[in-house]
């Protein structure tokens, strides 16, 4: 890669992220970090607005513009694989606008690039959720983004009916279902969902604010912390079983 190309890739992959270490950077452009270093302090020298320093990280001054990108035609290959998977598993309304967002990006390719990503072989054939399914994953995404709750008709994997109100905090795509992560108020705890066991929905007028505790960052660090638990009591001789897992239901 020419040293000029490195330093505009630099500063996309800061641009992209609220803070970006030394040690990011050097793997992604397949560097030594001492290169990274030398590179930053080029890109200040020049003027750009890089923030930070060596051992804590980077960041992109506001305010500071780069010309419009044009994609490789392996980058462009790679956005049309990604928009035909999703559009077999997102909602209606997103499986339009992917069509829409893709359409755009399309139209200002370079003749080569665009033949190359619409000449892709890769395919997802619109099997992967029914009607109802991916009406009820338009509801809940909807309601993740406005913050309104939601009361769900549920029932487990042995039948059991229960109805709950909750704060819809994420939804999760496991290759063969759709999850709703929540806060549930029946539980005061986390609480995941499948969306093919829910009988009803309904979105509420009522909005909740992100209090500690209760955030799609706490479950996330919850998972994380969970997870690591489990993999250390693996390494030692099996005693009782502490580690549950995710709670669904």
């Amino acid at each position: 890669m020419r040293r000029a190309d490195r330093l505009f890739q630099l500063v996309q992959l800061i641009r992209g992220r609220r803070l970006t270490t030394a040690a990011f950077l050097a793997q992604r452009l397949e560097v030594s970090e001492r290169t990274v270093y030398r590179d930053v302090a080029d890109l200040q020298h020049q003027g750009v607005p890089i923030e930070g320093e060596a051992g804590v990280g980077y960041r992109l001054g506001a305010g500071f513009e780069l010309p419009p990108l044009m994609f490789t035609q392996d980058e462009a290959s790679a956005l049309m694989a990604a928009a035909r998977l999703a559009q077999s598993w997102v909602d209606p309304a997103l499986a339009r606008d992917i069509e829409s967002g893709l359409g755009k990006i399309l139209s200002v390719l370079p003749p080569a690039a665009r033949v190359s990503a619409e000449a892709l072989a890769l395919y997802a054939p619109a099997m992967g959720l029914d009607d109802t399914l991916r009406t009820r994953l338009q509801t809940l995404r909807e309601a993740v983004q406005s913050h309104n709750k939601l009361r769900l008709s549920y029932h487990d994997v042995s039948g059991d009916a229960s109805e709950r109100t909750v704060r819809p905090l994420g939804c999760f795509y496991w290759g063969k279902v759709w999850t709703l992560s929540t806060w549930c108020e029946l539980r005061n705890d986390f609480r995941g969902f499948r969306l093919d066991r829910m009988d009803t929905i309904e979105m509420l007028p009522e909005r909740f604010r992100d209090e500690p505790g209760k955030t799609l960052a706490d479950l996330l660090r919850q998972v994380k912390a969970e997870t690591a638990h489990g993999k250390a009591i693996k390494q030692k001789p099996p005693a009782s079983p502490s580690w549950s897992g995710s709670n669904v239901g």
